[in-house]
Order: structure tokens, then sequence, then C-alpha cells
């Protein structure tokens, strides 16, 4: 039962709103981590500025296994690929390390808020990912009608 509403909860209009968040989200990390957290860095002890880098490549890690698997859920509602496909292991939802919460508080608030936006998008996405592919989905002969009509217009 839950299996079946997660991949009913999977619509292509979640898969798009998920990708516009993760996309602007990967875009945020980007400026503030090529600009703000370079002057922000300087307050930390050196041996947090090395944390705060690595925190920051997780954030990086994070959002790229998000968007990757968001273009393989596309590619799956497009008929591009198929249920089995989208399932294999090295199309699912990468692993990704989870932050260090004993560093979050020294961390500047910034660098702090990004690094929790990716951790929760990341989650949600994993959960989104666990429900997707316990059982393979009951064929729908109108779906794939309209799939058909879809890719041939």
């Amino acid at each position: 039962m839950a299996t079946e509403a997660a991949r009913a909860a999977l619509t292509p209009r979640l898969v798009d709103a998920l990708y516009i968040e993760a996309m602007v989200l990967a875009d945020e990390a980007r400026s503030y981590f090529d600009s703000q957290a370079r002057d922000d860095r300087l307050v930390l002890d050196p041996v947090d500025r090395v944390a705060f880098s690595c925190e920051s490549l997780k954030v990086t890690t994070r959002l790229m296994h998000v968007i990757a698997w968001l273009l393989t859920q596309r590619a799956l509602a497009a008929g591009e690929i198929s249920h089995a496909q989208a399932g294999q292991p090295e199309r699912r939802l990468g692993e990704a390390q989870a932050s260090d919460s004993r560093l979050m508080p020294k961390l500047p608030e910034q660098g702090a808020e990004l690094i929790r936006a990716s951790e929760e998008l990341y989650e949600r996405v994993r959960r989104l990912d666990e429900g997707s592919y316990a059982r393979e989905p009951v064929a729908s002969p109108a779906r794939s009608l309209l799939s058909r009509l879809e890719r041939a217009f």
C-alpha cells in the first residue's frame, strides 16, 4: 500500500517542482560557496575551515544525486526508459554522506542553512526513491496509449 501511494505521489508535476527546487538550491549553493563562503571561512579556526570545505562538497554531492535521480524520473515518465531500468542500482538515488551535526553550530548561518536545505531535499527524494521501486507497477493500458500518443506528436 505505501509503495502504491509513493508511486502515485510521484507525478510529473512533483518531479518538475523538485527539479526546479534542486536547480535553484544548486545555484544558490554555487553562488554562496564561490564567493561569500570564502570570507565566512576566514573567521573559522583552521580545522573548522577544512570541515566547512568538506561540507560544501557534501552539499554539491547531495544535489547532484538528487538532480540525476529527477532526470531519471523524467526519462521514465517520457517513456525513454522502463520502470525496471529506472530501478537498476546505477539509476537509483546515490548515497550521500550526512553532515556533521556537531559542526553545524560553528558554521556561518547562510552556509548552515544551505547544508540543512540540501539534506532536507535529499531526504525527501530518498523517501520517494525507496517507495517508488519496491514493486514493479502494474501497466496501465490507458497510460501506455497516452504515452505512445504523446511520443507520436
